[in-house]
């Protein structure tokens, strides 16, 4: 892969610390990398206390209304997924999550290989 590597590793370590953020205490966050054929996919997964359905479409978005505190009361101004988005992008990747309240979030990133 072609990485820019001190901003994919902040888009990287965004994830993880909303992962932390929103997973209280005695809960699970893993990271998991596969490697397939043309890209790499980057997988968070956390057992908090998820996304709720209302803001999916708009997670992404600046200043997205999908903002909250975190389980501990940490601030948030909305624009993390925002700024993660646009630094996938510009390594030609794609971000996506999947998510359920009270279950948890998965957020994958994929990336293409060099060829």
């Amino acid at each position: 892969m072609y990485l820019d590597d001190n901003k994919f590793m902040q888009a990287i370590n965004n994830l993880l610390s909303n992962a932390i953020k929103f997973t209280p205490d005695g809960g699970e966050i893993t990271l998991a990398l596969e490697e397939k054929e043309e890209t790499v996919l980057f997988k968070i997964s956390d057992t908090g206390i998820g996304i709720p359905e209302k803001y999916h479409a708009t997670l992404f978005d600046k200043f997205t209304r999908a903002r909250r505190l975190g389980i501990k009361d940490e601030p948030s101004v909305g624009l993390g997924m925002s700024i993660i988005k646009t630094i996938v992008e510009w390594h030609q990747g794609q971000i996506w999550f999947e998510s359920q309240e009270d279950k948890g979030t998965t957020s994958y990133i994929e990336v293409p290989k060099v060829k």
